[in-house]
Order: C-alpha cells, then structure tokens, then sequence
C-alpha cells in the first residue's frame, strides 16, 4: 500500500494513483485561480429601505461585495476529500512514521489540506465580522500543494536538490546583494541631495533600498531614478556591481545541476528491476572426523592419487600456518619466517613440521 500510493513508478497501479493525484492537484490549482477572475464571482447584492424627499420610502439595491461560484467550492471538496484520503492512507501504510511526518512536503500537505476546514470554519462563525475578507488570505497557503508534484517530476528534484547542495553558494549571493544594497542606497540617497533637485524620489533611505535592489538584480521598474549626474554615476556603478554579484556563483550553481542532471539520466537508463545475487561464501577446510570429508583421517573415501603422506602433509601445513599457532610464542618466528626465510634459526616445533613433511 505504501509503494502504492508513495512510489508512483514502482507499477501500473502505483502509476494510475500517480495520475489522479496530479490531476487534483492541477484542478485545485486551477480552481484557486479561476475563483478570483471577477467574471467567475458573484455579486452579493443587499436590499434597504430609503427615505425620499417627498418624505416616501423606497427600496434600493447595493452591491457590497462578491463571492465565489458555489461550483468552485463542491470542486474543493472533492478535491481535499481526495488529499485527506492519501494522507490518511500513506500515513497508517508508512512503514517509519517519524520520518513521514518529519517530511517537509508531507508538511506542506498537513498545512494545506488544514487550511480548507479551518477556512470553512472562519467563514462559518466570522464572516459578519467587517475585515473578514482577510480570512481568505489563509487559503494561500493552498497554492504550496504544487510542491507535491516533486514525486512525480524528476526535474522539481533536481532543482530542490540543486538548491540544496549550493546552498552556501546562494547564501553568499544573498549577503553580497544585500551588503550592495545598503551601500548604494546610501550613496544614492546623499547623492541626490548635493545639487538641486525639485523631483527628488529619494527621500529616505529605505525608499533607496527598493531602488537599489531593483537595479542590482537589473529589474528596473522605472518607478524611481536619479536626476542628478552624481545620481546617475551611482546608479551606474549599482548596476554593474549587481551583475557582477549575481554572475560569481552562477556557474557553481550551475554545475550541480548538470551533475544532479547527469545522475538522473543515468539512473534512468538502469534496468528496472534488478536480479538478486546470493552471497558465495568463502569454502572453509574440511574438519577432520567430519562425515564426507575426503582425504581426512575419520572422513570419506580419500581422492585418487591422495596418499597418506600427502595428507600428513596437508594436516602439518594447516596446523603450521593456523591464525591461533601465529598468536603463540612462535610468532616472532613466523614473522621472521616471512621476511627472512634464509637465515632464521628455526624453532623445533618448524623442524619437527618440516622433517614430517620430508
């Protein structure tokens, strides 16, 4: 069920819930959106009585505001029935639950999916209040659902994980653009007041702030500039330092993206599934007396041409070079054995092996 519902690729199932889920997704994004548009609202129109000249009452209409389609707002209730279900799910088939609620775009999904029934409360017991258009500020937070297309897209990947692993790269942007900032408004604001200028737009410094982030990360609204020539060469020098600031860590960033890039291609290309290999375990000395050992005293039938000699020979051998015997007191010869083979003194245990083997 988790495979199911988690891992759209892993089979024709897990692929068709991967396409309704993206589809409810796409129709609650579209929805938010639409509900907006002014011909896709509703007007609220409110009757009162008014009193004329002629001291006669009268009715008039008023539109005091508008609201969404009711058809907008059975299409979010399908489509966050649909949400709750696949939390639900994917929650109680998790096989970790820490991990699955740790998830950042589980989180995402938590706040979103949350914010349609607390939305639904605040409309039903404060919407007489006089701010409570405010309320529909929350359902913002809807429009973050998009982040759950990540498990369908391999790019949203590669970008999230790009992001991740510059991210002292975009961390060092951010402190160079916003110590340029502060600079070049500063400069600009004092620039602008040394000759006469009736239409000065900066009058204060952090008015200048908006100004100099517009032109280093070269925007340029045009709704502030400077008039004067000291301004100009201010704003001149804003605008080759934000482009040199914004182009340093372009090409690291960039650099990750095409290995992430390259990764996902790669893994792409791999098999799907893959055949299980078994362990071969390293062949262990037959134990002597073991039922089926061949060539050992107390086993099987011995092999052609295995005397007894050889295996009085093969036994010495295995005793002489056991990892126990090269822990013992012997061990200093063994050594020496390795390293100077001609001119150690043997010990007599290694010439008792050795003149058995002879």
């Amino acid at each position: 069920m988790w495979s199911l519902f988690d891992e759209p690729y892993s089979s024709n199932a897990a692929k068709i819930i991967g396409v309704i889920s993206v589809f409810f997704i796409c129709v609650s994004i579209i929805s938010f959106c639409l509900k907006t548009h002014p011909d896709m609202r509703v007007p609220v129109i409110r009757n009162y009585t008014v009193t004329t000249a002629n001291q006669t009452k009268s009715w008039a209409l008023d539109k005091t505001q508008t609201n969404a389609h009711i058809a907008f707002f059975y299409i979010e209730c399908m489509c966050n029935a649909w949400f709750t279900l696949e939390i639900l799910v994917r929650c109680i088939s998790s096989p970790n639950k820490c991990d699955f609620i740790k998830s950042s775009v589980n989180i995402i999904d938590y706040i979103a999916t949350m914010s349609f029934y607390i939305d639904l409360i605040l409309q039903k017991y404060f919407s007489h209040l006089e701010n409570a258009d405010i309320l529909e500020f929350f359902s913002i937070i809807r429009i973050m659902r998009l982040f759950k297309l990540t498990r369908h897209s391999s790019g949203l990947k590669i970008l999230i994980q790009t992001f991740r692993a510059s991210a002292k790269e975009l961390t060092l942007l951010v402190f160079f653009l916003v110590l340029g900032i502060v600079i070049f408004a500063s400069l600009v604001y004092y620039a602008e007041r040394i000759q006469t200028n009736p239409h000065n737009d900066f009058n204060s410094i952090p008015l200048g702030l908006w100004w100099a982030l517009v032109t280093m990360t070269t925007v340029g609204y045009g709704d502030m500039a400077p008039k004067t020539y000291v301004g100009m060469f201010v704003g001149a020098l804003c605008a080759l330092a934000g482009v040199l600031t914004i182009a340093l860590p372009v090409p690291v960033i960039v650099s990750n993206f095409a290995m992430y890039y390259s990764h996902t291609q790669a893994r792409a290309k791999l098999p799907k599934k893959r055949r299980r290999v078994i362990n071969v375990e390293p062949t262990r000395p037959p134990i002597p007396g073991a039922p089926g050992a061949q060539g050992v005293p107390g086993g099987g039938p011995m092999a052609p041409g295995m005397g007894p000699q050889a295996v009085n020979r093969r036994m010495n051998a295995i005793k002489t070079n056991h990892p126990k015997d090269m822990m013992g007191p012997n061990m200093g010869n063994h050594l020496r054995t390795a390293y100077y083979p001609n001119n150690i003194p043997q010990s007599p245990n290694l010439q008792t092996n050795i003149a058995s083997q002879a």
